[in-house]
């Protein structure tokens, strides 16, 4: 299974979209500035930071990967296998063939966004709140970042899913 780069590289423009419009202030943006205690105005190093998002936003599309495409695994069960990387093998050949039957399964813009959002809820909010709990941040800053964040992975795997 190789890397749909042009769907990578999709995906990774949904944070930097999405944060755009969550975090306007006629969305969530007053009240993400209240509980974070940024005040408006301040647009030094932006392109520093909207291009470390997009960076860190890339590498979370490529180990999205393996959390929405279910047959990314079967490729990390035989990585090791005999022949695996010889189409004219047995092991290539069952291989192809199994791809081939098998191959699509799952593979919707639903069913990403679906364990986008398990992902969301697993392992963005705990993240993200305790790192806020340390910080002593509120319960709002917590469920405002978890649901940006959980919106976010929901259609990034949506997208790395769908986009075969």
């Amino acid at each position: 299974m190789s890397f749909n780069w042009l769907a990578l590289f999709v995906a990774a423009l949904i944070p930097l979209l999405i944060g755009f419009v969550y975090y306007h202030e006629r969305v969530f943006g007053n009240a993400w500035m209240k509980a974070s205690g940024v005040t408006p105005g301040n647009s030094d190093g932006m392109a520093r930071i909207f291009g470390m998002t997009y960076f860190f936003s890339l590498m979370l599309a490529i180990i999205l990967q393996s959390v929405v495409i279910h047959q990314t695994h079967i490729m990390s069960l035989l990585m090791n296998e005999p022949g695996i990387n010889d189409p004219n093998s047995d092991m290539g050949k069952w291989l192809a063939e199994f791809m081939g039957k098998y191959g699509n399964n799952f593979r919707t813009f639903k069913h990403g966004a679906l364990h986008g959002t398990i992902a969301g809820i697993f392992i963005a909010l705990p993240i993200v709140g305790i790192n806020a709990l340390f910080e002593r941040r509120s319960t709002k800053y917590i469920l405002l970042h978890a649901g940006y964040w959980t919106l976010t992975l929901a259609l990034m795997g949506g997208v790395v899913c769908g986009w075969k």
